[in-house]
């Protein structure tokens, strides 16, 4: 279970990272993760890998974080925060603006496609298993990540030309 861990948890941080932009919630989610992951291992029935397991649980405490009133409380702040604030020079170091400049186009698309290339990006998951937890075809799943990947292309793109 360790060696797991060590290999998913950078996956799953990475997943609540780019959809939420904060290191520390993201830590808190992540720890949530595999929390319910470790209370709930006698549900496991074997029908997907572990690891779709694991992110499927990580969608749904996702969710559960956007409903929550906590949520729109920060929403609220950060929005209020944001007109004149400054980066500091540690998140600056941190990210790198041709990251930023990704993850702010993944924001936008919708949300299918852009939970596909969140989890086949930075979840490093495969297309049958991003099929199990989105409840569609695999191969819906390529075209919808192929369909979002010329979207990025193209407003990349035409932000560099």
């Amino acid at each position: 279970m360790e060696e797991l861990y060590k290999v998913i948890q950078p996956k799953i941080y990475a997943f609540f990272y780019v959809n939420t932009a904060d290191r520390e919630l993201s830590e808190d989610l992540t720890h949530e993760v595999f929390y319910q992951a470790i209370k709930g291992l006698h549900t496991f029935t074997g029908a997907s890998s572990l690891q779709t397991w694991i992110f499927a649980i990580a969608r749904n405490i996702l969710y559960n974080h956007y409903r929550s009133k906590k949520y729109r409380q920060q929403l609220a702040g950060t929005l209020a925060d944001r007109t004149g604030a400054v980066i500091s020079a540690e998140q600056q170091a941190i990210t790198n603006e041709s990251l930023q400049l990704l993850a702010m186009n993944i924001q936008q698309l919708d949300q299918l496609p852009r939970e596909i290339v969140i989890m086949r990006i930075y979840g490093e998951l495969s297309f049958k298993e991003i099929a199990q937890l989105i409840g569609k075809s695999e191969n819906y799943a390529r075209v919808m990540f192929h369909r979002a990947k010329m979207k990025l292309q193209e407003k990349l793109e035409g932000i560099d030309g």
